[in-house]
């Protein structure tokens, strides 16, 4: 991206000045030599974002931001219910998207005594790859219970406690999904994919605290310096997927009808108080509570696996966040409080020190924000702030942001001598493809340390801790 179209505010903050159709600024959160390394697109979808109608302050990217479908991967922008607008775009197709990170109690020498063998057990038990299934079958009403309950729904099931509904995203269950709305297709997708990991980015970790940054908020959080984490990386799978594909279709078909100049037909979109607006809704509410629900799943299937190895373990749970969701929130603006509909794309809800919308025993500190690495890595825990509820409506980062597409990886690397590499550095990588693990070669990605860094500079969330992986099973 070239920094003379940008307005530099701070050293990690840029803004794109209001220009032509562009309804407020642009803000781009990024250190000097994240933003060159961008692709001038991001900055053109920015733009584009900020466009649109009903559109609140100001377009946001994250540090980690690129090219995306409509909006930029790292985007985030909130709108007023009553004149902006929702987009499928602006949530993308995995929708609900998210990580949870559970606490084991081992460390690292307990798991290297068994290093190989967890990897097999872990990669036998949890379903992973393109169209992967699992031994749950559900029938069309099944699923409904799943959409209408979320993680609720599976705990309810025997797949975990109501000590992990408390530390989720939304309690475990997101409120006013609209079963209706979302189609039999749709359904039929999901009903042999709950509890599995799908392809892609997606993976299951485990992984050992390398570093701490903030001592006392990694005491607050359980945290400590040679402990042993299990991140779960994954979303709504095939169902998300269908809701996205089928919403986009009729949001840039009707836009017009609602006086809607598209800037690019990726951005469809509808009124949030049109019906087709209230019915995306609905079935992303939907799509949520099905991403929420297989990670309780995959949560429950790790737990089996690691009592086989570890039966004094006890698998707790850190905290489950979204990172692709468009969530109806309020957030102070120019000193007056707003009702919002905040839409983040590959961007991770962030909220700070106080927000009720937090269990009580984090409150005092504010959400746990977990940033997924990649497989040769590592992966973040950060904390939200009270001055990043003031910035990119309480959002940071999710990862490190892709550098190169899937196609230039899969030209570049071999997904076999990868996984040698890999495990020649002591990491375990367990896949159904090589194909797939070129594609998501750590050299794929930018600097995941670099982008958190920035983050914590921006002031959006505060560093916690660095994990590094020892096993992981990939997509």
């Amino acid at each position: 991206m070239e920094l003379n179209l940008l307005q530099k505010e701070s050293d990690f903050c840029w803004r794109i000045e209001r220009s032509g159709e562009m309804r407020v600024p642009g803000l781009l959160y990024a250190s000097e030599a994240l933003l060159r390394d961008m692709d001038h697109k991001v900055y053109e979808q920015v733009v584009n974002v900020a466009a649109l109608p009903g559109i609140v302050t100001a377009a946001c990217a994250m540090p980690d931001a690129h090219w995306g479908y409509g909006f930029p991967i790292g985007g985030v922008a909130a709108f007023d219910p009553e004149e902006g607008v929702v987009s499928g775009g602006g949530v993308g197709f995995d929708i609900s998207c998210g990580v949870r990170t559970l606490h084991t109690g081992l460390r690292r020498q307990d798991i290297m005594a068994v290093q190989a063998d967890l990897a097999d057990r872990l990669f036998e038990r949890i379903p992973a790859g393109l169209g992967s299934t699992g031994r749950i079958r559900l029938s069309i009403s099944g699923m409904d219970e799943v959409l209408r309950g979320g993680a609720a729904w599976a705990v309810r099931q025997g797949y975990g406690t109501d000590a992990d509904l408390s530390r989720t995203e939304e309690y475990g269950c997101m409120a006013g999904a609209e079963l209706e709305q979302v189609s039999l297709q749709a359904k039929k997708r999901q009903h042999r994919e709950m509890g599995t990991l799908g392809s892609g980015n997606h993976y299951l970790e485990v992984q050992e605290v390398a570093e701490i940054y903030d001592a006392g908020l990694a005491v607050a959080l359980g945290i400590q310096a040679g402990g042993i984490k299990i991140s779960i990386h994954c979303g709504s799978r095939g169902l998300g997927h269908q809701v996205g594909t089928e919403f986009l279709k009729k949001m840039a078909v009707t836009a017009a009808s609602h006086g809607i100049r598209l800037p690019e037909r990726e951005l469809a979109c509808a009124p949030i108080r049109s019906t087709l607006g209230q019915q995306y809704l609905g079935a992303m509410r939907a799509a949520i509570n099905c991403a929420l629900a297989n990670r309780q799943i995959l949560t429950h299937l790790t737990r089996k696996v690691f009592a086989g190895f570890f039966p004094e373990a006890e698998l707790e749970l850190l905290y489950d966040v979204s990172h692709n969701t468009c969530k109806e929130e309020t957030h102070e603006i120019d000193g007056v409080t707003r009702t919002l509909y905040v839409h983040r794309k590959g961007a991770t809800r962030a909220f700070g020190p106080g927000h009720p919308a937090l269990p009580e025993d984090l409150r005092p500190i504010g959400q746990p924000v977990l940033i997924g690495g990649t497989m040769g890595t590592a992966s973040y825990i950060l904390c939200g702030t009270a001055e990043g509820m003031r910035l990119a409506f309480s959002s940071a980062c999710h990862g490190a942001g892709r550098s190169m597409s899937r196609r230039q990886a899969q030209r570049q690397f071999n997904g076999r001598d990868i996984q040698d590499d890999l495990a020649g550095r002591g990491i375990l990588i367990r896949s159904p493809s090589t194909r797939g693990i070129a594609e998501e070669a750590p050299h794929a990605y930018k600097d995941a340390g670099e982008v958190v860094e920035a983050a914590d500079h921006a002031g959006l969330a505060r560093r916690v801790a660095r994990l590094v992986p020892l096993i992981c099973i990939k997509g």
